[in-house]
């Protein structure tokens, strides 16, 4: 346990950051998860997806939760799966 009221503050604050961090990693996880369901049922609907998609991945990396590379890849990949 932190003894210093700097270390407290700290503590507080990163586990703040790590929730934060978590639902934003949560939610380009989950888009893209969605994304690979949905070009295997319907390419209609992965059309509409591919947006949402981008736009959790962009703000994951733009967060830093995500480096701006792997934001890269991973829209590189998602946009692989519509062209197939």
């Amino acid at each position: 346990m932190p003894i210093t009221a700097s270390a407290k503050k700290a503590l507080r604050q990163s586990i703040r950051r790590k929730a934060r961090n978590l639902i934003r990693s949560n939610a380009y996880k989950t888009a893209v998860k969605q994304l690979k369901k949905a070009v295997a049922t319907s390419k209609e609907e992965a059309q509409k997806l591919l947006p949402k998609a981008y736009k959790a991945i962009d703000k994951a990396a733009k967060t830093g939760v995500i480096k701006k590379n792997k934001a890269a890849r991973l829209k590189s990949g998602v946009a692989k799966l519509l062209v197939k």
